[in-house]
Formats: structure tokens, C-alpha cells, sequence
């Protein structure tokens, strides 16, 4: 796996139940996979060699980040490496124009988008939509970043002319009128099975995600059927091998257009690990291995992840002990650490919540944020003392 985060971390636990070693490309013996990984190639994602030592004997190759140039991937795919994603799959999800030109071939609901060249042609895509924008870096942006909004079309400029002084490649689309933010996620073997898990509500805060509701509450049913749909055709039409995750507004009128890809797993679906049959991670290795894919229902009615990020001042309490008292409060909840740093706004881990049997929503989603949130800021929301 190609990058040491805790998307690599985690797929790891589920390599071992499987009886696979997960080789992982880190670029620190901190990096949260490289922490827990017997079989570590220390090099950077964008050093051919270091990729070369990585995939030797490898039974696949495949990513806990897409920021890898689909040229070194395609000088590996040439020397025989089993690469999964393959890079012209891959090359979507690192591309956003790229993304919404292919998309917009394959009639998939996106935002109106244009491309930038000067500033003058953000200006006129705004006044053209005659509404809010938003301005987007072709390449390398996530949780939020990368990602500037414009009220009007002199704001437009102003920001694409910033970014294209910088040498930046810039582009612009239309500030959706949504309702919330949906993500359906799949995964595809290269046999070309299929699988879908229950779409989800993703809550963002700062351009990043802080909950995910599963499945998305009040959602249609042939809205969810549509969404479900909507990422297997293009984890088929696309080529992926493995997960994806299609990203979705849900407009105000009822309608689905697509935000954003990842091939790999994703923060929407960390709450698999404890509410769905089969998480993300394992299926992820069992779509890259091209086994049989596992039952992605739910195991509960509904579940609640609530990612855990760093507090603004590091809390004196060991994290240790704040787990300590969490689950003599909850034991119910299921605690995922990355084993990272502490750092304001870093995500450090997540927070698993199913639900019991007659709890309602309301009841779940507050206890899977106040347990996050004491693990961050070893504090509770409602004011408990635990002495």
C-alpha cells in the first residue's frame, strides 16, 4: 500500500484476519501504518525506486492516498506490477477537471463547470450561472483544502487570479443549493462483482468531515437505490479496482449530483468497521485480491462515526486515560486511535456508535460526538464528572 496513513493502518487489521502481510510505502517510521506493519519501505510516493521496492514480489499494489503520478504507475503496470486502482482509473480521482469532463461523457449528475485559463473567464462563468462559485485547484486539494468560495463574479476573479499568479491550474462550478452531503460507497474486483453498502450522510464542518450518519436518515429509497447505482456503473465505466467513494450533494429539490471521487477507502465508510458485515478495509483487499466480495449490509439500524480531531490546546489527561474513562461511561463505544501526533484540527481517530435496539437517532449521534469529543478535549459536553 502506497502511503503510511491511517487509511493504511487500518487496512492492515483487516489484512491480518486475512492471513496477508500489507507492505506499506511510509515516509516516517511514525506514519500511523508504519507503527503497526512488520514489512516498511521508508520513501517517498513520488520516488520511482522507492515504488519499485514497495511492489517487488508484491501481490498487488494499491493506495492509501491517490496522490501517486499515473507516470510512475504506468512505468510499473509496464514491468508487470498488479497496480489496483490502475493509474488511467486512478488519474480521475487525482484530476477534478479531468473528473468532470469524464463524468460529464458518461452523463453522471455534476455541478456546471468550466475551465480556467485568465481570471476574466471565472468572472464570466459567474455572471454566466449568475450565482455563487466555487473555485477548486485541479490537483492535490482534500479537507477543504484547495477549495476557495466566491459570492459574485469579481470575487471569482479575484480569488482565480491569486491562484493562477501562484502558477496554480484552477477551476470553477456552480455553489450547489443542497440539502446535505450523501456518499455512496462501492467496491469492483477486477472479475467485475460488485458491491454497495447503504448510503450515508456525511456532516462536514471546515470543508472536513466530523460525522457520518448510517444510512442517511429520511433518505427515498429510490433515491438511495439511484445513488447505489450510480457508483457501481462508474466503478465499471471508470475501471476501479477496489473501493470508491462517490461523494453527492443532495440538492433541495430532490436530486444527486457528484462532489467528489476516491479510490480507496474513505472517512465515510469508517463506520463499516463496526456496523456493516463486511468494513471497507476488508473489502477493499478482498476487491484488489479479486476475491469473492463480502455482504456489505448493515448490522444495525443505524450507526453513527464521529471523527475524533485534535483539540486547539493538547489536554493535559494522557490519551490513555481519557480511553480509560470513555469506556467506563460508554462501553458500548468502539475507539479506532491512528496513533498520531496531537494537533489542533488533526483527525486522530474516530468513534464507532451502533445503535441499540430503541435508541433513536438523536440519542446515538450525541453520544458518538460527545465520545469524540471527549477523547480530543478530555472534557464532557454535559458537564459530567467522572469522580
Amino acid at each position: 500500500m502506497i502511503g503510511g496513513g491511517q487509511l493504511a493502518r487500518m487496512t492492515h487489521q483487516a489484512a491480518i484476519a486475512l492471513g496477508q502481510t500489507l507492505r506499506v510505502l511510509a515516509v516516517d517510521p511514525a506514519d500511523p501504518a508504519a507503527q503497526v506493519s512488520p514489512d516498511v519501505v521508508l520513501g517517498s510516493h513520488t520516488d520511482f525506486e522507492a515504488l519499485q521496492r514497495v511492489a517487488t514480489g508484491a501481490t498487488a499494489l494499491t493506495f492509501d492516498h491517490e496522490h501517486v503520478p499515473t507516470e510512475l504507475l504506468d512505468k510499473l503496470v509496464a514491468a508487470g506490477v498488479n497496480v489496483a486502482p490502475p493509474p488511467e482509473a486512478l488519474v480521475h480521482a487525482q484530476d477534478k477537471l479531468l473528473m468532470r469532463q469524464r463524468l460529464s461523457a458518461l452523463n453522471a449528475p455534476v455541478p456546471r463547470f468550466a475551465t480556467i485559463e485568465t481570471a476574466d473567464d471565472a468572472a464570466a462563468f459567474a455572471e454566466q450561472i449568475g450565482g455563487p462559485t466555487v473555485i477548486k485547484t485541479v490537483r492535490g486539494g482534500y479537507d477543504g483544502r484547495g477549495v476557495l468560495m466566491a459570492d459574485d463574479a469579481a470575487e471569482a476573479r479575484d480569488i482565480a487570479a491569486r491562484y493562477l499568479g501562484d502558477g496554480v491550474p484552477v477551476m470553477i462550478e456552480e455553489r450547489v443549493a443542497m440539502r446535505r452531503e450523501l456518499s455512496a460507497l462501492v467496491a469492483r474486483s477486477p472479475f467485475g462483482q460488485g458491491a454497495a453498502w447503504p448510503v450515508v450522510e456525511t456532516v462536514q464542518r471546515n470543508g472536513i468531515c466530523v460525522e457520518v450518519i448510517a444510512p442517511a436518515p429520511d433518505l427515498p429509497a429510490t433515491l438511495g437505490a439511484a445513488a447505489q447505482e450510480l457508483g457501481l456503473r462508474l466503478a465499471h465505466e471508470l475501471g476501479v479496482v477496489g473501493v470508491l467513494a462517490v461523494e453527492l450533494f443532495e440538492t433541495i429539490d430532490g436530486a444527486l449530483l457528484v462532489n467528489e471521487l476516491a479510490m480507496r477507502p474513505h472517512n465515510s465508510g469508517h463506520w463499516t468497521m463496526d456496523g456493516s458485515v463486511t468494513s471497507q478495509f476488508e473489502q477493499h483487499l478482498r476487491a484488489v485480491l479479486d476475491y469473492p466480495l463480502g455482504d456489505t449490509a448493515a448490522r444495525a439500524p443505524l450507526t453513527v462515526m464521529s471523527n475524533v480531531l485534535g483539540a486547539p490546546e493538547i489536554p493535559a489527561m494522557s490519551v490513555d486515560e481519557r480511553v480509560h474513562h470513555l469506556f467506563g461511561r460508554m462501553p458500548e463505544a468502539k475507539v479506532h486511535l491512528y496513533g498520531k501526533g496531537e494537533r489542533a484540527g488533526r483527525k486522530l481517530g474516530h468513534v464507532n456508535i451502533v445503535g441499540a435496539p430503541g435508541q433513536d437517532l438523536a440519542t446515538i449521534r450525541e453520544r458518538a460526538n460527545r465520545a469524540a469529543h471527549w477523547l480530543s478535549h478530555a472534557e464532557w459536553t454535559d458537564g459530567w464528572d467522572g469522580h
